[in-house]
């Protein structure tokens, strides 16, 4: 009786196990199928690839779709596969930054905003999402709240020409002139003769 109870077991694992490894191969064909179209640049056959394996709790799959619909123009369906990815690894800047891409596309600052903040909880020197949100703050006249998120990353990556030059700017329009002229002069150095910096000098001077 042991036996037999032993080799029922043996038998459903291998079963499982098969049956596992069957799911794997299908849904590793699907990506294949999916990235060779996207590169054709057949999208619909793309979307479609990955569809037909679909399961609402694979991160991967709701990932690869928020990315997909997004290159196809469709931000409202992008949205949903990015926020369930999120939803799926709460802690993973990955699906957020995925879904930046679409509501950046809507206009949707505000949100983009909420997205990086959240990001920067869990990674605060992310030098990315740091010129990003200054750059925001920068474009919408809040320049206070854009020069500290800039200053991270001009910490983070001294020589950084675009870096440099937003904080450059920032500093001048926030009248720090002495400020300004030292990184616009920082920025000559990465880039010389940048006509953005010379324009910036030929303000203060």
């Amino acid at each position: 009786m042991d036996y037999l109870k032993h080799a029922i077991l043996s038998m459903l694992i291998l079963t499982t196990f098969s049956i596992s490894a069957i799911a794997q191969q299908n849904l590793s064909e699907a990506f294949q199928s999916s990235y060779d179209s996207e590169s054709a640049g057949n999208l619909n056959t793309a979307i479609e690839s990955l569809t037909a394996v679909y399961m609402s709790d694979s991160y991967e799959l709701n990932l690869r779709l928020g990315w997909l619909y997004y290159q196809k123009g469709e931000m409202d369906q992008s949205m949903v596969y990015y926020r369930l990815a999120v939803k799926l690894k709460p802690y993973a800047i990955e699906p957020k930054l995925g879904l930046v891409y679409p509501y950046s596309a809507m206009a949707m600052w505000d949100d983009v905003i909420d997205l990086y903040k959240k990001i920067l909880e869990t990674d605060p020197q992310n030098s990315l999402v740091n010129y990003r949100l200054g750059l925001i703050y920068y474009n919408r006249g809040q320049y206070e709240n854009a020069d500290s998120y800039i200053e991270k990353t001009v910490n983070l990556y001294p020589f950084d020409y675009d870096s440099l030059l937003l904080f450059a700017w920032n500093k001048l329009m926030m009248q720090r002139t002495r400020e300004a002229k030292v990184l616009f002069e920082k920025v000559l150095l990465a880039n010389p003769g940048d006509e953005s910096a010379l324009n910036g000098l030929s303000l203060i001077q």
